[in-house]
């Protein structure tokens, strides 16, 4: 199987840390339109120089209105956020038609107001993630997943996880 997303946006949320920078470098590798939040100059000059095509400084600009520039209005067709309740309504409004949202973290709060009428107009899916309650066959099928797609990048060193 080989994964690819070429011709896709991506928004990964909280990219200035090790592990969201490290997902941010491997959607660009893998061909996506990759951009991401974080909440300094340095750490969106260093997103930007692993594969970020801009990082939003989110202590200066609006994610939302930046990426919905640089999309044409579009939006992106994934955000993968790391930052939880804070950030849903925004993440909500930066997905195109037919956009998925994932969450997989909740650095700033896991409870939010929702607004379905946004959900059901484009289409959106919500859906979230953590490997805790899934079993050791699930857990052993995203490792295999991993090692066949993910660790060659890490290995030959295309893709660098930031310590």
């Amino acid at each position: 199987m080989n994964i690819r997303f070429d011709g896709k946006t991506v928004a990964v949320t909280g990219a200035g840390h090790g592990f969201g920078r490290c997902i941010a470098q491997t959607f660009a590798h893998l061909g996506a339109r990759v951009f991401a939040t974080a909440g300094t100059v340095e750490k969106c000059a260093a997103c930007e120089r692993i594969g970020a095509e801009r990082c939003v400084n989110y202590r200066e600009s609006d994610f939302v209105a930046v990426v919905r520039e640089l999309t044409g209005g579009r939006g992106v067709d994934v955000v993968l956020d790391m930052v939880g309740a804070e950030y849903f309504a925004r993440n909500l409004d930066v997905l195109a038609m037919d956009g998925r949202l994932v969450e997989i973290a909740t650095l700033r709060g896991a409870k939010t107001e929702l607004n379905i009428q946004a959900i059901m107009q484009r289409r959106l899916t919500v859906t979230g993630s953590t490997l805790r309650p899934r079993s050791v066959l699930e857990k052993g099928a995203i490792a295999a997943a991993l090692l066949e797609h993910v660790w060659p990048l890490l290995e030959g060193g295309t893709v660098k996880p930031v310590i």
